[in-house]
């Protein structure tokens, strides 16, 4: 196999990658990395120091591609499949790159933000940035309600590359910090997500891990059942 991907199948942003992946049926190995395994953990930083999954790693190229994006648009550019989840005109680009950002730096970055602080030790709590990422939540949460209002997938009728970041992002923080009762677009939106073939997937293989998941208890009963 050419392509491995170095991943933990419950981080999120290792889902966005993977859904990618399965869009297109791109083959690739899977090494997961246990970051309490002092051999495992060094072998992701000899690969690529900032110590953050996912990595790509190519063999016949013999690179190591790093960030999300990043690698999805590498996937595009080497190993094309049928679904194109960077579109070629460059408006439509800048959208899809926009809205991935969005999806990754206003939803997941703060929905991490308030799960990690749940396994902080109890003198180490961050209660302001905890509030912090809870009001970047429903700010996000606000904007993605109005911005789809009319819209199927994140940028208009086409599967791309921003929904592969939203699906994770949108996944935990709807746990950690529910939506609200009037946010149907954005409710609408998931409920899509939820059921894509690459998404079922994706998170089927994570509920073995849902154990480790801080906020397990307030995970809907459906999530904890076979997607």
């Amino acid at each position: 196999m050419t392509l491995t991907l170095y991943l933990h199948p419950l981080a999120s942003f290792c889902h966005k990658v993977l859904i990618a992946l399965y869009e297109n049926g791109t083959a690739f190995d899977a090494e997961i990395v246990d970051f309490g395994n002092p051999e495992s953990a060094a072998a992701l930083l000899d690969k690529w120091p900032v110590g953050k999954i996912p990595i790509l790693g190519d063999r016949a190229a013999g690179r190591t591609i790093p960030e999300t994006s990043i690698i999805i648009e590498y996937l595009q550019a080497h190993y094309p499949g049928p679904v194109r989840l960077l579109p070629d005109d460059p408006g439509a680009q800048m959208q899809v790159r926009l809205w991935d950002r969005f999806y990754d730096l206003y939803v997941s970055v703060p929905m991490q933000k308030i799960v990690t602080d749940r396994i902080r030790p109890a003198d180490a709590h961050d209660p302001h940035g905890v509030m912090e990422a809870r009001t970047m939540l429903d700010q996000a949460y606000k904007m993605i309600d109005a911005h789809m209002q009319e819209k199927r997938w994140a940028t208009g009728d086409d599967f791309t590359m921003a929904d592969c970041a939203a699906l994770p992002g949108l996944f935990f923080a709807s746990i950690v910090h529910p939506f609200t009762g009037e946010q149907q677009a954005l409710s609408s939106y998931l409920e899509r997500l939820l059921q894509r073939p690459s998404v079922k997937r994706v998170l089927s293989e994570a509920q073995p891990y849902f154990s480790m998941f801080p906020y397990r208890e307030a995970m809907p009963a459906r999530y904890l059942e076979a997607m």
